[in-house]
């Protein structure tokens, strides 16, 4: 198979390919190989690769074992294990933690017939909205090589932007499929909470904020993989009921009646949005209406500023309660260097947060889902910018040395507030470009970024569609229309994959 022929055609379609005898799964895997040796060096988006397995697999693989039997696809390095394989979530503490079995995830991806060719980049434990652990350096962005993909599924994103696989797996716990997805002009949809897989021996992450699944070059693969990963899991904390339907059909239906749209483009913790994301917005709304739908300027109620904190306190937490178990692991206590500053900050915050606060914090969580499911008994659409600003520059976003010492000596010294205030001022930054992903994650919500728009400086920004949980289905066939419009259609400028 040609190169330039393999970099356009998404996973559908190397799937018929391969059915249809025209060509068989070793040639596609070594296109993906090629690629990935050709722009790797550069983008940094893959930190480990099985070349010689996935091609041993190609050879075997039947071609009635699955939908996609035969096409290469690459996993994210944080919970999408698989056996034998290392593991790292981007920490050096984990750099020898090797894969005793497939994710719950990887294990329905298995058996649809996905040859694994390796992991992606991601930031340390998946806490950052760029991919530039120090473990292994950063992932760069293939529309322009000075800036970030974004993260944490950045390696991921950076990888399907630069052709290398038509999809891959990612994870959202506050944008994360959503963020690289609008940084790098590709489809990124956050299904609802217990939608897709988790485990085993994880019944929730990140108490229900974060959900795995893919990021794609086409809605259709999305809508493709979403039917495949649905699932009631008997040990999952949430479950969300199945769709009926097919997703795949249910995108090429049109909406039975005109939809009531909400949008803004204000940000809910009140930092700048750029004048790029509110064109992306107005540009999307306009569309809208001229397809007959009703639209209407108008913010939701949940305190956004509030909802952040609680965020934050979830992952001071959650930190704090995986360096315990990392401490247990090791037998050793964790020292400052063991660890990134955002990771030893959130751990030392954590360690301070009562089970009263934090089941506090978790209550918020329901309350600003109940708000946000009145919100959409009248509005069927709630439509922000899917980020601020284009892709931040490397490096842009990475402590200093300096900083990081000021930080640990500062956090010493706080009482428990204050060590809350530090959190929020250390994540401002990065909260400044990403302000809007948070609210799906913490209510549950399905949302998704489409890319329809290209700044000045011809970087992508995307436009976020946020729905009623279990409506997938609607955001999905609202993607595909869009799909093909020339909205999406004129994003140019990828110097790999167009």
């Amino acid at each position: 198979m040609k190169l330039e022929t393999y970099k356009q055609l998404d996973a559908t379609d190397l799937a018929e390919l391969i059915k249809s005898k025209e060509i068989k799964p070793s040639e596609i895997v070594n296109a993906s190989f090629q690629q990935l040796e050709k722009v790797n060096p550069l983008l940094n988006a893959v930190v480990h690769e099985r070349k010689a397995k996935a091609l041993k697999e190609a050879e075997k693989i039947q071609l009635n074992q699955g939908p996609f039997a035969g096409v290469p696809l690459l996993l994210k390095n944080i919970s999408q294990h698989v056996k034998g394989e290392p593991l790292t979530s981007g920490s050096k503490l984990l750099q020898q933690s090797i894969s005793k079995h497939d994710s719950n995830l990887v294990g329905k991806m298995r058996e649809a017939g996905f040859l694994f060719i390796g992991h992606t980049n991601t930031p340390e434990f998946g806490l950052k909205n760029i991919s530039e652990p120090e473990l292994y350096g950063p992932s760069r962005n293939p529309w322009n090589t000075e800036h970030s993909p974004g993260g944490s599924s950045g390696g991921s994103a950076a990888a399907i932007a630069a052709g290398v696989v038509p999809l891959a797996g990612a994870s959202d716990g506050g944008g994360s499929i959503r963020i690289p997805a609008s940084f790098t002009g590709l489809f990124g949809l956050k299904p609802t909470r217990g939608r897709t897989p988790v485990g085993p021996g994880t019944g929730r992450q990140w108490q229900g904020a974060s959900i795995d699944f893919v990021l794609s070059k086409t809605v259709r693969d999305s809508a493709a993989m979403l039917d495949l990963l649905q699932i009631v899991q008997p040990e999952a904390a949430f479950h969300t009921p199945l769709f009926e339907g097919r997703y795949q059909q249910a995108i090429t239906e049109s909406f039975s009646s005109p939809l009531r749209i909400a949008f803004t483009t204000e940000s809910p913790v009140g930092t700048p949005v750029s004048d790029e994301a509110k064109e992306a917005v107005r540009k999307t709304v306009k569309w809208l209406e001229e397809q007959g739908h009703f639209v209407e300027e108008k913010a939701n109620d949940v305190d956004g500023i509030e909802l952040i904190r609680n965020y934050y306190l979830m992952n001071s937490g959650e930190i704090a309660s995986l360096a315990t178990q990392l401490e247990k692991a090791t037998g050793r206590t964790l020292k400052p260097e063991d660890v990134e500053i955002e990771t030893w900050l959130l751990n030392e915050a954590g360690k301070s947060v009562t089970a009263a606060e934090y089941a506090a914090s978790l209550a918020a969580w329901d309350e600003a889902a109940a708000l946000m499911a009145d919100f959409h008994r009248t509005y069927d659409f709630y439509i922000t910018p899917a980020t601020a600003y284009a892709a931040p520059k490397v490096g842009e976003l990475t402590h200093t040395q300096e900083s990081q010492a000021q930080l640990r000596e500062d956090i010493q010294r706080m009482d428990k507030s204050g060590q809350q205030e530090l959190i929020y001022d250390m994540f401002l930054p990065s909260l400044t470009y990403t302000p809007f992903t948070q609210l799906a994650n913490l209510t549950g919500q399905p949302a998704m970024s489409v890319p329809l728009h290209q700044t000045f400086d011809g970087l992508p920004i995307g436009v976020q569609v946020m729905a009623s949980k279990g409506k997938e289905d609607m955001l999905l066939k609202l993607a595909y229309m869009l799909e093909q419009d020339e909205l999406w259609k004129g994003m140019k400028g990828n110097p790999y994959f167009v």
